[in-house]
């Protein structure tokens, strides 16, 4: 087979994507931008676009990816819950919730539970069901599961994680003829990397804001004292 001969059948399988599809990909576009932007409106945004894509990976054997988008769905009602009810947030700094970030000793721990997790979870499918990729497939499931929560908590080091998931998730959409997710997932990458740079700078001026908020308390305390 020529490389001609692949192009023509990877356009041919392109154009012929579903409708629901490309609903789901502009949602999830559209998601992603509004978690940029720190605007609440990407939590529906996130549970239309999920709900089409549980039906969509369920019918090409990718199976949990199929359950994972239901989480999805799960995640976008606490999500929208979370930043909703940020002015409760006892680390509450800015006008809305906080970003935040975690400590090593976490991240190691939350890393080794993925691979666990996912080298269980894919043993067990591998024997069980025609999942197809099994072992990936739980990879991406358990990494964006832990992930999505560290979006709805802000927590900036998410971008990071969300930088292999999505890497993987890649390989995964194009073996399965799912080209529009697939692009989907490579346009993911240049707004994983821009939301990266996005969000550090707010994390430098959040910084700022609690220093000067504490310079105020402690000039404060000096007067009244």
């Amino acid at each position: 087979m020529t490389a001609s001969d692949i192009f023509q059948q990877v356009y041919t399988a392109f154009i012929q994507q579903s409708g629901p599809e490309i609903v789901a990909v502009m949602l999830s576009i559209a998601y992603l931008v509004l978690v940029m932007k720190e605007n609440m409106w990407c939590w529906p945004a996130a549970f239309l676009s999920t709900a089409i894509f549980t039906w969509l990976f369920f019918s090409v054997n990718l199976l949990m990816e199929s359950v994972l988008n239901v989480y999805y769905m799960v995640m976008a009602v606490y999500g929208w819950w979370a930043w909703k009810n940020a002015d409760d947030d006892p680390d509450k700094i800015t006008s809305h919730k906080p970003i935040l970030k975690w400590h090593k000793k976490k991240h190691t721990l939350v890393i080794l539970s993925v691979i666990v997790a996912s080298a269980i979870n894919g043993y067990f499918l591998s024997k069980h069901t025609n999942a197809a990729w099994p072992y990936l497939d739980s990879f991406t499931t358990w990494g964006a599961v832990i992930t999505t929560y560290m979006v709805a908590r802000k927590v900036f080091e998410n971008w990071y994680y969300w930088l292999v998931i999505d890497g993987v998730a890649l390989f995964l959409y194009i073996e399965r003829g799912l080209y529009y997710i697939a692009l989907l997932d490579m346009i993911y990458l240049v707004l994983v990397v821009i939301g990266i740079v996005q969000w550090k700078k707010k994390l430098a001026n959040q910084s700022t804001q609690a220093d000067q908020q504490d310079i105020e308390n402690i000039n404060a305390a000096t007067e009244t004292s």
